[in-house]
């Protein structure tokens, strides 16, 4: 089993998580973030994710530090359990509606992390979720997790709509991408 329990702690933000890639749909999630915990309990749902997390953040300051660092230990933890990812797929790419919202998607976990973000939204916030937050967290765990990952949202009208649609379609390239398909590292050079 691929599980990894990591803990972070700043003067901003105070993170327990704990991440099984192989999951059975075991999730716990409290980040203080009602849209947040929203968005992260699809994230893992649809990455087949079992994880459970609880932060202490700033949050009388704003939502940032608390988004950006769950993205810094959750792409921590993805890459920890993911080892020398011998046998992974590697790659992935979904294309996502929710309603009238579509959100592409691509990611290689190859060993460098790397993040393009492109989305509009109408609003500055979905509740007490400041919707710029989904770059930071995006780019956070691309690059901790150690991935290139692409990220556009082609179009939506509703706000909460494109958050969910991009959520759920780096989940999906994620649980492809870290599938077991055999017993190879995949990658010309023999590592990632």
């Amino acid at each position: 089993m691929r599980i990894t329990e990591i803990s972070r702690k700043t003067k901003e933000t105070d993170i327990k998580l704990t991440l099984n890639l192989d999951g059975c749909g075991i999730i716990d999630i409290a980040t203080g973030i009602g849209f947040f915990d929203h968005m992260l309990t699809a994230f893992a749902t649809h990455a087949s994710f079992d994880l459970s997390l609880f932060v202490k953040g700033d949050l009388h300051v704003d939502c940032h530090h608390t988004v950006e660092d769950v993205g810094i230990i959750l792409g921590q933890a993805i890459n920890k359990a993911l080892g020398e990812k011998r046998g992974i797929n590697r790659f992935s790419n979904i294309w996502l509606p929710m309603d009238e919202a579509m959100a592409f998607a691509a990611i290689d976990i190859s060993g460098r992390g790397f993040c393009l973000f492109e989305a509009l939204f109408s609003f500055k916030n979905c509740g007490d979720y400041e919707n710029d937050a989904t770059c930071e967290f995006m780019r956070a765990l691309a690059t901790n997790s150690l991935s290139t990952l692409h990220v556009k949202a082609m179009y939506g009208e509703n706000d909460h709509h494109i958050n969910e649609a991009i959520y759920k379609a780096v989940a999906r390239c994620y649980k492809t991408a870290v599938a077991i398909t055999g017993n190879s590292i995949p990658s010309s050079k023999g590592s990632l």
